[in-house]
């Protein structure tokens, strides 16, 4: 089992809050979807499985015309072996998925579609910058269903300070009317060196409250528990069965392939990790040579990110698997460090699995952190 990862750094405006790789530059697009192409080529040999999931991210991929996405996947079905069961996931934005571009993604393999939705209201929507208005929103998703994608999971953000409870719920309500069966959603937080952080320093923006984050993320949690959604990892929720298959395995550590300009990959031992500038990207690759950092990770860095990424799941930390694959002394190291969040009821311990309570989501990363190792 392996998956695939390639981010598409083109956007058509740049939301305050972000800040992952990308440009609103178009005119290298060509150029680099040759060189994703080529990086492909270049890492062929990195997978000894078939893939279970490919996952464009980004950046905006549904940007890309429907053509140079299927340059992409013709490139990956000509070297690798994929599961005829593989989950194709295609990160949108709604004003991309017109019905003339939604007739050609239908064309390609994409069978799931993680929209970019944000909020159902023009004011919060303006507030973010984002590219798409309230009703174009919800008038694509519904033209995505129409044309038989039903796999669709729905970005939502809360926490910022044009969001009332009441037009929190209603966008909840909003998603669960829709049908979809999976929503991710995040906390705002403030990013260096984004717009939004520059104009809290100014005084222009209101800084975010944690107060109200950590009540909108009770009220989520409540409202899709009552609607037959399970809440599998800490900022995503989906109907029975309908999980994200990529982002389950980057969570169980399934290895997986990075490419495009700033993507990460992981073969169980390292971390690849690309160089995040488009124009020394594109000139490593067309001189056949790999721009990427290799992190190599040590049994602490192993059992580290064991624990932050398993303890944000509905699964837990298995301490079973952590004597067997680091040893008993990191099991009675994590059985030990863990009793103060037992007693505050932040986790329980059942059949040898610890695994968050409600009230525990809201301390995840610091749970995680105590019970890190230091580094060898």
């Amino acid at each position: 089992m392996f998956g695939i990862y390639i981010h598409i750094p083109f956007c058509k405006q740049a939301c305050n809050y972000c800040d992952f790789h990308f440009t609103t530059s178009f005119k290298n697009t060509d150029t680099l979807v040759d060189a994703i192409c080529k990086e492909i080529i270049l890492k062929k040999d990195r997978i000894n499985s078939a893939v279970s999931s490919i996952y464009f991210g980004g950046g905006t991929p549904s940007v890309l015309p429907a053509a140079q996405l299927q340059k992409i996947f013709n490139t990956i079905e000509k070297h690798f072996s994929i599961h005829t069961d593989a989950e194709i996931t295609l990160e949108a934005n709604p004003d991309d998925l017109g019905q003339e571009k939604i007739k050609a993604l239908r064309l390609l393999p994409v069978n799931r579609f993680s929209i970019g939705t944000q909020s159902f209201y023009n004011e919060d929507l303006q507030w973010m910058n984002r590219a798409h208005n309230a009703e174009e929103a919800e008038c694509n998703i519904k033209r995505c269903q129409d044309a038989g994608f039903e796999n669709l999971s729905i970005d939502l953000i809360y926490g910022f300070p044009l969001l009332s409870n009441e037009k929190w719920k209603n966008n909840i309500q909003t998603v669960l009317d829709l049908q979809i069966p999976h929503i991710s959603a995040y906390a705002l937080t403030v990013e260096p060196k984004t717009a939004l952080a520059v104009a809290i320093k100014k005084g222009k923006q209101t800084n975010v409250n944690d107060e109200q984050a950590a009540d909108q993320f009770m009220i989520l949690t409540e409202l899709l528990a009552m609607n037959g959604f399970e809440h599998y990892e800490i900022s995503n929720y989906a109907k029975p069965g309908r999980y994200a298959v990529h982002n389950t395995n980057y969570w169980k550590g399934v290895p997986y392939l990075g490419i495009g300009p700033s993507a990460h990959g992981f073969d169980g031992t390292q971390r690849y990790i690309n160089i995040n500038n488009n124009t020394k990207y594109i000139e490593s690759i067309l001189q056949n040579q790999l721009p990427e950092h290799i992190e190599f990770l040590t049994e602490a860095n192993k059992f580290n990110e064991y624990i932050m990424t398993s303890l944000r799941t509905m699964w837990g930390i298995d301490l079973k698997k952590i004597e067997t694959d680091f040893g008993r002394a990191y099991a009675d190291k994590v059985n030990t460090e863990i009793r103060p969040f037992l007693k505050e009821n932040h986790v329980i311990l059942e059949n040898n699995r610890i695994v968050l309570t409600a009230s525990g989501k809201l301390f995840a990363d610091g749970i995680a952190a105590e019970l890190f190792t230091d580094p060898d």
